[in-house]
């Protein structure tokens, strides 16, 4: 019993072991996303996917067929949603504002990530990069399918239009 119970275990760790030689990278990369940290410097991101795959790995065995990848992006998604949510107050309420980055140390697409909200980021990430469906991210956030595409559409114009500086001041006219 010991003996088959030990090669069981082994077998798991093996198979777990070539799950994340595989897909730690992307999930890597997707938290990196998630947080809007630079990748050369995201305790964030890496914290993020470390409690996403002991999620993943606790749970191998009844995975039945199930894949892996989809259940750590879950997890990923899901412990980022509610540090955003005890970060910030509410998913979506607040716009972070970009820390500064020391020099020569961030990135293009972090500053411009940074702008989005926390909602705004998981949603893009989950739609636009790992390729998920409005339906499936709908029923992960638990929104409407309507909401997740009204995000994502503000999200994606935030990013191809961003805001300029403040708006000028107009001059009182003062009549004569």
């Amino acid at each position: 019993m010991r003996e088959r119970r030990a090669l069981q275990s082994a077998r798991r760790a093996r198979e777990f072991e070539a799950f994340v030689a595989g897909a730690a990278g992307r999930l890597l990369h997707a938290a990196t996303l998630l947080t809007a940290e630079p990748p050369n410097a995201n305790p964030r991101a890496r914290r993020l996917l470390t409690l996403a795959l002991a999620h993943t790995y606790a749970s191998w065995d009844r995975l039945r067929g199930e894949d892996p990848y989809d259940r750590a992006r879950q997890q990923l998604a899901v412990r980022f949603a509610r540090g955003a949510w005890h970060q910030y107050g509410a998913l979506g309420r607040s716009r972070p504002s970009p820390s500064p980055s020391p020099s020569g140390s961030g990135s293009g697409s972090v500053a411009v990530l940074a702008r989005l909200t926390p909602q705004e980021r998981l949603i893009l990430v989950l739609r636009m990069y790992e390729g998920v469906a409005e339906e499936q991210t709908a029923a992960l956030l638990g929104l409407p399918v309507e909401r997740v595409r009204a995000i994502c559409a503000r999200a994606m114009t935030t990013l191809l239009h961003p805001p300029r500086g403040p708006a000028p001041t107009m001059a009182k006219v003062v009549p004569s």
